[in-house]
């Protein structure tokens, strides 16, 4: 089994809750990441909807709007599911995950989601923007050189190999762009092929964009909407992630994927919280990563 296969195992408790473990692999600093958090979900999702009765066909993630309510931790979690809509095109549902704490259970995240056939809304694209200019992998930046001390604080980058276009990683020299942009290929590091799934994953796998513009430190999720629009065929996925709306507080980020034909299969938006060092100011270099 794969890690990422591993990570989204899930044993069914009665008929609408579920229970896994979040590992600590795929945390950054202390918390799990966001992307793998949405695909667990969407997975327990999906297999209840599947139980419930939903057409076969309905198999593949469509689009996930997800609230993250406090931030997940390793160690056992539980998916809460039920059915909201069963229809001929779509079939939609809520999903919750909660862990353990001092007081009682925390919820972590909330999300609704809808699945359906993606093989059967069409191959036929009027209008799709064409996957950005970037170096090969090759001539990228692999997260596999990353200094030690810094893979130590983030574990996930040892679930991926990423490599960063050097254009947009100058912020890991002191050298932002400030452009707010990061670009990338990405896949998983033992080989496991990308999926629908996994694009929810990958969605949020790359350093927050606020790093482009030298705000360093933890950019948590507060909301996330992610758009699968198809199943992406296997090899290497490019992503591009930007923004152009940032405060003192929140800022907006924009990603999309491409497949390794060039093809769009996912795009998202989220709102995601900075946390600037003391004294700091949006521009200014600050804080470590992670």
């Amino acid at each position: 089994m794969t890690e990422f296969d591993d990570a989204l195992a899930l044993s069914v408790l009665d008929g609408g809750t579920s229970s896994g473990r979040l590992g600590g692999g795929w945390r950054i600093g202390g918390a799990v990441n966001g992307g793998l958090l949405m695909a667990l979900a969407t997975k327990a999702l999906g297999d209840r909807l599947a139980a419930e009765g939903a057409p076969q066909a309905h198999g593949d993630p469509v689009v996930l709007s997800a609230y993250f309510l406090s931030a997940a931790a390793k160690g056992p979690v539980e998916a809460v599911s039920e059915v909201v809509r069963m229809g001929r095109t779509l079939s939609t549902g809520e999903v919750s995950l909660f862990q353990d704490g001092p007081d009682g259970p925390v919820e972590r995240l909330r999300a609704l989601g809808s699945f359906g056939d993606l093989g059967a809304m069409g191959d036929t694209v009027l209008r799709s923007p064409a996957p950005p200019d970037v170096p090969s992998p090759e001539e990228c930046l692999a997260s596999a050189d990353a200094p030690s001390p810094l893979r130590g604080k983030v574990p996930l980058m040892d679930r991926v190999d990423l490599r960063l276009d050097p254009r947009t990683a100058g912020w890991a020299v002191g050298s932002p762009t400030q452009e707010g942009r990061m670009r990338g290929w990405i896949r998983f590091a033992d080989g496991r092929p990308v999926d629908a799934l996994s694009l929810l994953f990958f969605l949020d796998a790359l350093p927050p964009v606020a790093f482009d513009l030298g705000i360093l430190g933890w950019a948590p999720t507060l909301e996330f909407t992610g758009h699968v629009r198809a199943r992406p065929a296997d090899g290497w996925l490019l992503v591009e992630a930007s923004t152009d709306t940032v405060t003192a507080s929140v800022m907006e980020e924009d990603a999309r994927i491409w497949d390794s034909t060039g093809r769009l299969v996912a795009q998202s938006r989220q709102l995601a919280g900075i946390r600037l060092p003391e004294g700091a100011a949006p521009g200014s270099p600050g804080g470590t990563p992670g």
